[in-house]
């Protein structure tokens, strides 16, 4: 007779239940032990917090499991409760010590109930054909025929990528809702938010404002140190040019080498606004002019908010990078189609003409950020690769492990943004200008237009032409965490795929970036989306591309929400005037009269507010919430990743403490691991 010791971790935060009728079976090369239940045969029982930072808690339970001779190799261990149990709890993983002396982690990271019947794998990566022995095989069959019938896709609109099948954000599978915690926080931080920030008594108001002391007292609690800076600096030419270069949409700007054929711009037009003897074609040789095109916009049909129509524009705005390394606007013309009563405006018109003017352009630019630089290209994309993910890799698979961390409550946070803010009576769709009819259609221009290039940030920085321009920390931060990344990705794939022949023949793998390509509708030749990987260093570009989108650009542009929209004026929902036509018939009360109405700002303070806000189970980029790699390089070319974060984390705090503005939205240290808000 020998025994086997085997340690059952189970998370706290998620149970509902406990693991008392569930029975353990040890399947090893030689045999399978009996199906022990877990309540019986325990040595001892463990309650402690395992994870400070993800605030999280393990209970582990340790039992003794009897067999006539040694299983041999172990292959599985299997979960299974009765049909008759109510009980439901959420398993992390177990440890089996042999009689041999030789302990073996089974990751699980699922939830055990009388609806599923779970084999677990050791946490050895291995390729399906690496898998010799048919129950190893019929195991990676089983859990992903599991899968492909749990997780299915839907057609949210022709133009976009396909996201998950589910009817409501409860009917979502439970290994993908949110934790106890995690659930608890957002109920309770949705209930009290209008509250919290005293702004439950501006729910009745449907009044435009009389005077911008009063947005000023609206918006006195939502206030970040930032956003205090912001407040102060909204007006100022210089700060307007900053955040296209480190604001919440740092992505759109780009090199001009030759005028726009639709801007009315000439040498005229804004040599006043060079400095002394600059001419405009000189400066775009030298490389120091600059363009904005929020082209997307054109034409959309702008939503009715509260019965007042509101005005969307589709600016093309022109700046200058001076001796002084400011980024400042020199032109905006604020339709697509020049005309006379589409003037261009420059910084010698009239101050409240070009405050006008700049305002409309970041109710433009705040609309882009929601929709397509945050909602699309983080949110949808994730969930892209996160359904294909979970359909195409069992979690034996090296490529799994790697990804599934990075898609950790991405599913129902997508669902819940479906529902809350694009769906009929959601924030987006009735309080902002771009909403209703013109979000899916903004989103459908948005998914066309986007290329692969743009999702690589290398790549984005030098087809936008911005590899040189100063005080671009978006960029420096951003292309530091890039190769770090891309160095452990590559150090990771490199470990497991000995050739590119390996990747030549990873069926699974080549499944996987067909569904992206297919179900995130990439296959046009234009767009530039491999539909397969035939090496090594291919691979190792695009699975770097679906992390650092799924973290750090997520966070750069979700974490700087409530810093630069949190003073209404630098960010509008929508404006309730028109653009002006002609110059000289703009006022500081006309702007006013423009700004979304009082309830309107408190709903979309409340939105920044939630979506900035940091998570009660916040797990940072690299954070240890699952533990699926257990072999010695992995594990040491994790903690090297870690360790070079960390170094980027003190060089970004050390920068900060010299600028007026400092730029914290890509320090490792505030990048989430996935898509959680």
């Amino acid at each position: 007779m020998v025994m086997y010791r085997v340690v059952v971790y189970q998370e706290g935060l998620f149970l509902s239940g406990d693991a008392h009728q569930t029975v353990v079976q040890l399947v090893g090369s030689r045999g399978a032990s009996e199906r022990v239940p877990l309540v019986e045969r325990s040595i001892c029982r463990i309650l402690k917090n395992m994870c400070c930072c993800c605030k999280t808690s393990e209970e582990k339970a340790e039992y003794a499991v009897h067999c006539p001779s040694s299983l041999g190799a172990l292959l599985l261990v299997r979960l299974e409760a009765p049909s008759t149990t109510a009980s439901v709890w959420f398993c992390l993983k177990v440890a089996v010590t042999t009689p041999e002396g030789g302990v073996s982690l089974f990751p699980c990271y699922r939830f055990v109930s009388c609806l599923t019947s779970l084999a677990l794998r050791d946490s050895i990566a291995k390729f399906v054909f690496n898998d010799v022995r048919p129950i190893e095989l019929d195991q990676r069959i089983n859990e992903l025929t599991y899968r492909r019938q749990t997780y299915r896709w839907s057609c949210y609109d022709d133009g976009l990528p396909e996201t998950m099948k589910a009817d409501s954000v409860t009917s979502l599978p439970a290994d993908v809702r949110f934790s106890v915690s995690k659930a608890t926080d957002m109920i309770l931080t949705v209930s009290k938010v209008l509250v919290e920030l005293g702004l439950q008594s501006f729910l009745c108001s449907q009044q435009r404002w009389p005077s911008f002391h009063q947005i000023h007292q609206l918006c006195r609690q939502t206030r970040t140190p930032t956003c205090r800076l912001v407040e102060r600096l909204w007006r100022e030419d210089w700060f307007f040019g900053h955040q296209f270069l480190n604001g919440a949409n740092p992505t759109l700007i780009r090199r001009c080498t030759e005028i726009p054929p639709n801007m009315a711009v000439t040498e005229e037009t804004v040599g006043a606004s060079l400095e002394a003897g600059a001419c405009l074609s000189q400066e775009m040789e030298r490389g120091n002019v600059f363009v904005v095109d929020y082209r997307l916009l054109d034409g959309l049909t702008a939503n009715t908010v509260n019965r007042k129509q509101n005005y969307l524009t589709a600016p093309l705005v022109l700046l200058h990078l001076n001796s002084n390394n400011q980024l400042l606007p020199v032109a905006i013309q604020l339709k697509q189609s020049p005309g006379e009563t589409n003037p261009v405006f420059v910084p010698q018109d009239l101050e409240a003409d070009w405050l006008t003017a700049k305002t409309f352009v970041r109710s433009a630019d705040f609309a882009d950020h929601e929709l397509r630089s945050h909602f699309l290209r983080t949110h949808v994309l994730s969930e892209l690769f996160a359904m294909a993910t979970l359909r195409n890799f069992p979690m034996v698979h090296p490529l799994y492990k790697l990804l599934a961390p990075h898609f950790h409550f991405t599913l129902e946070i997508d669902s819940l943004a479906r529902q809350l803010l694009l769906s009929d009576g959601g924030s987006l769709k009735e309080y902002t200008a771009v909403g209703g009819a013109a979000t899916l259609e903004f989103l459908r221009r948005a998914s066309a237009s986007l290329t692969y290039r743009d999702l690589c940030l290398p790549d984005d920085i030098s087809g936008r032409g911005l590899d040189s321009i100063p005080d671009y920390y978006y960029r420096d931060d951003g292309l530091r965490l890039w190769d770090i990344i891309h160095r452990y990705v590559g150090g990771v794939v490199s470990y497991y795929y000995h050739s590119n022949d390996d990747v030549i023949r990873d069926s699974e793998l080549q499944s996987w970036i067909n569904e992206i390509i297919v179900f995130g509708h990439l296959g046009d030749e234009k767009k530039g989306f491999p539909k397969s990987f035939t090496s090594v260093l291919e691979l190792t570009y695009f699975v770097t591309m679906v992390i650092f989108n799924a973290s750090a650009q997520h966070s750069a542009v979700n974490n700087a929400q409530l810093d630069y929209f949190g003073w209404m004026p630098n960010a509008p929902l929508g404006l309730q005037r028109p653009p002006p036509a002609c110059r000289g018939c703009c006022s500081e009360r006309s702007l006013l009269d423009s700004f979304p109405d009082v309830v309107s700002t408190v709903h979309g303070l409340a939105t920044v507010y939630l979506l900035s806000k940091k998570p009660a189970d916040f797990v940072p980029l690299g954070g240890l919430a699952e533990q699926h790699f257990t072999e010695s390089v992995p594990v040491e070319l994790a903690a090297r990743f870690r360790s070079d974060m960390k170094r980027l984390s003190c060089d970004i705090i050390a920068r900060n403490v010299g600028l007026k503005l400092p730029y914290v939205y890509l320090d490792p240290a505030t990048v989430e691991n996935s898509v959680t808000r």
